[in-house]
């Protein structure tokens, strides 16, 4: 962070699928687990914010004399992100998180977790930001967006079938919270798309944004409205998606976003 002039954000972790966890040598349960990060985050943030050397004595761990003295050029620590849909996870985010990190899901459910974030970050005193990952699928018409979505999924769909891929049902509340979007149809709200998430068992950031980059600019000021000021997009085509974003969607979604808050000032 401090080579780089406070651009370093550190994204928390605690993991979800218990089978993985065992083979990296972890057995305790997700409850547990959070309890863990919770002991963790408490040492780290001491640590990258006193200025004497500490003392803290948890059930995990355990330190005497901890104190670093390279601190980071952002006040007053390097931002922590964090995600975790579970009713443990949300706690341990109210208690530390700078910004809480969701998937792409629909309107109503952002509406919710955002809710639910903010309640339990009150109880420490604190508030809280929010992140937003998408996979934005562009095209210079709606008509051409959809098609090159309904692309993507079959070449998905063969490579999974080439490779044997066999979808799991996920084990963490993230991944189960996109499948129950992806239940109610391929297409929900203005343009959010599950179809990758339906076929892949909602693993990893999955869910899409379909359609021209103006029609896409505007609803992620949708998501803007619901509380999300960070958008984490990445596309199928890394590259040329990349430059697409930067040219068209990014410069879009900023001038919606300065006009909208315009609005909000003038009001």
């Amino acid at each position: 962070d401090v080579f780089n002039g406070g651009r370093t954000a550190v994204h928390i972790i605690t993991g979800g699928d218990d089978r993985e966890l065992r083979a990296d040598g972890s057995h305790i349960g997700k409850d547990e687990r959070y309890a863990r990060t919770d002991e963790y985050l408490s040492v780290v943030r001491q640590e990258w914010t006193r200025e004497q050397p500490f003392d803290f004595s948890g059930t995990y761990y355990q330190v005497e004399g901890a104190h670093s003295t390279v601190k980071s050029p952002q006040q007053p620590h390097i931002p922590l992100y964090f995600g975790g849909s579970s009713k443990a996870a949300i706690e341990v985010a109210g208690k530390h998180a700078d910004v809480y990190a969701l998937w792409g899901e629909t309107y109503e459910q952002v509406r919710e977790i955002v809710t639910q974030v903010r309640a339990e970050a009150a109880k420490h005193g604190r508030t809280i930001r929010f992140s937003l990952s998408l996979r934005p699928i562009l095209a210079e018409t709606e008509e051409l967006a959809w098609a090159r979505a309904e692309r993507i999924l079959q070449q998905a769909t063969e490579l999974a079938e080439k490779n044997g891929f066999v979808r799991r049902e996920p084990p963490n509340e993230g991944s189960r919270r996109l499948l129950a979007a992806a239940a109610q149809g391929s297409r929900l709200d203005k343009r959010l798309w599950t179809g990758i998430a339906g076929l892949l068992g909602a693993q990893g950031n999955s869910t899409s944004l379909v359609g021209t980059a103006e029609q896409v600019a505007e609803a992620l000021v949708d998501y803007y409205d619901l509380g999300i000021t960070t958008f984490l997009i990445r596309g199928f085509d890394p590259l040329n998606d990349a430059i697409d974003y930067g040219k068209r969607l990014i410069p879009l979604t900023r001038q919606l976003i300065a006009e909208r808050e315009q609005a909000q000032q003038v009001a």
